[in-house]
């Protein structure tokens, strides 16, 4: 298992340096697959050694090859996060192929999604139906008798959240509402639990923006994807114990 869950780490470092890429060009209109990455700053090709996870960041103390500005941290810190999260998904699920497949694709969307909403306030369509398709696909051919329970809970999750951006269409968007779908179907019931702690993450952080900032904190938007990426990486690895912790006790 520790041999799989290294490897999957490895796979994990390389998905996140093209989800950078993904994050950056799909909310721009430009195409993901060329031309190959250039300097933000100066505009030179990027040469494929200096493009290796973290490893390039490391040994060019985080700034240009060619310029010399510095590299933000978040390249080298969203490799690391999603390869962490590719070796905790294959140890969580290691018996089961289909759902390991599922939380893989599952967390590069999550990940992609948060990148973007950070950056731009945006979860783009593209994303989450590229991801839709993938999930349906692999659930049809691994494990068809859940997609009944996966469509449930799309359309309860997508729906309770779209009442939230009814009722206060300040603090959620639409775009949170179909990430909140797209989680359904990867996570089934799961769902529950995940929407549950991403509602008291952003809860919190409010609460102490607010405690800070006094009433002008109200003003204030904050992305919401990001709780939501949180909770559904709570609902892929624990979201199985959580429900059943739930039912046992109450």
């Amino acid at each position: 298992m520790a041999p799989a869950a290294a490897l999957a780490f490895l796979g994990g470092l390389i998905a996140g340096s093209f989800v950078t890429v993904v994050a950056h060009r799909v909310p721009r209109g430009e195409s993901i697959v060329g031309p190959r990455s250039r300097c933000p700053s100066c505009g030179v090709q990027i040469a494929a050694y200096d493009n290796l996870p973290v490893v390039s960041w490391v040994l060019l103390r985080g700034r240009g090859r060619c310029c010399g500005v510095p590299i933000s941290p978040r390249y080298p810190l969203t490799e690391l996060v999603l390869g962490a999260l590719y070796a905790a998904t294959v140890l969580v699920l290691w018996d089961e192929p289909a759902e390991i497949a599922l939380g893989l694709v599952f967390v590069t969307t999550l990940v992609a999604v948060t990148l973007t909403d950070l950056e731009r306030r945006i979860i783009p369509n593209k994303i989450l139906i590229v991801a839709a398709v993938l999930g349906v696909a692999i659930a049809a051919i691994g494990d068809p008798g859940s997609l009944p329970e996966r469509a449930i809970a799309a359309a309860a999750a997508g729906g309770l959240l779209f009442l939230a951006a009814l009722a206060y269409p300040r603090g959620m968007g639409l775009g949170d509402v179909k990430l909140a779908a797209v989680m359904g179907l990867f996570l089934g019931r799961n769902v529950a639990p995940a929407i549950l702690v991403a509602l008291l993450a952003g809860s919190l952080v409010g609460l102490a923006m607010i405690a800070r900032d006094g009433a002008g904190a109200r003003k204030k938007a904050i992305p919401f994807g990001p709780f939501l990426a949180l909770g559904g990486v709570v609902g892929l690895l624990a979201g199985d114990q959580l429900i059943d912790w739930y039912l046992s006790t109450f």
